[in-house]
């Protein structure tokens, strides 16, 4: 089974890859298909803009395709950045100012639990489409550390850990990440009946 991964950004297909490793789908990168559409995201939630992605890069490219947003969701800020994380700072912005933006947002704020969420759109090429979700709670450290992932991972404490995502090993961080946990949601409702 082939399926398009509805996204460009190769850290999010790689995190995918090594989640899904061990099943028989052939997972294929936007960048992968000349000709696909850039999708803009303007839904107000995740749900709306991963099964926008979904839809519309799966009737062009005439494939099963997998579609995620995701974000950070920080209490004391109303859930921001949410569906603007990945623009917090603005459209131009890179993760070193989205984080500072972050950081500078929660100055003297002692709640700092945060969650990222990710929510899972499937489109299959009948037309239907379907979403799971996964949480993963924690807290905002109050400087970044380590040097792998991406994101707001430098800054982002798992519960039960006292190490950022980013500080964690790849590996670790992949098996309880908010995408594992969608994508594990994902496996048990469509792709282990496919493989």
């Amino acid at each position: 089974m082939k399926l398009l991964i509805a996204t460009r950004n190769r850290h999010k297909i790689e995190e995918i890859r090594a989640i899904l490793h061990d099943t028989a789908i052939e997972l294929i990168g936007a960048h992968e298909i000349p000709g696909l559409p850039e999708v803009v995201e303007d839904a107000a939630t995740f749900e709306g803009n991963a099964m926008k992605k979904a839809r519309e890069l799966g009737v062009a490219g005439g494939l099963w395709t997998l579609a995620d947003d995701s974000g950070l969701e920080v209490f004391a800020l109303g859930g921001a950045p949410g569906v603007y994380s990945a623009r917090y700072a603005g459209v131009e912005a890179d993760h070193a100012a989205n984080n500072a933006k972050l950081l500078a947002a929660l100055q003297g704020i002692a709640d700092r639990r945060a969650q990222f969420r990710c929510v899972l759109a499937l489109y299959r090429p009948d037309g239907s489409t379907a979403c799971v979700e996964g949480v993963c709670k924690g807290r905002i450290a109050l400087q970044p550390d380590g040097s792998n992932g991406f994101g707001y991972d430098p800054l982002f404490i798992p519960d039960g850990y006292d190490q950022t995502f980013a500080a964690l090993s790849l590996e670790e961080k992949n098996r309880i990440s908010h995408r594992a946990i969608a994508l594990k949601a994902a496996r048990k409702a469509w792709f282990d009946k496919q493989t």
